[in-house]
């Protein structure tokens, strides 16, 4: 699966700083972990970030936010996030300290 490069930049520009935070190639595409779990995943149109099902309705009621799909089955606790919405530095922020925390 090809993975938006731009996007995968913006997630190390952000994590840079960040200890405990690392890119693993994954599904091929970029996964970020923190602490040895996934938290957030590139791909072409946009993002996956694990945010945890006690979270996951907080998370999904940001504009840009849905459920995440894989095969057709709906994967409890992580989100998809829509290229646009996740360019938004604010909305990111919001998510990702979501993910840090269920991570």
């Amino acid at each position: 699966m090809a993975y938006d490069k731009g996007l995968a930049q913006i997630m190390r520009d952000d994590l840079s700083a960040v200890i405990g935070f690392s890119e693993k190639k994954m599904f091929g595409g970029s996964a970020f972990m923190y602490a040895g779990h996934m938290v957030c995943g590139i791909h072409k149109d946009g993002a996956m970030i694990r945010v945890g099902k006690d979270q996951e309705t907080d998370a999904k009621a940001f504009e840009g936010a849905d459920v995440m799909m894989y095969t057709f089955r709906k994967m409890g606790g992580l989100i998809d996030v829509t290229d646009v919405a996740f360019v938004d530095d604010d909305r990111r922020a919001i998510w990702m300290g979501m993910a840090q925390r269920h991570a």
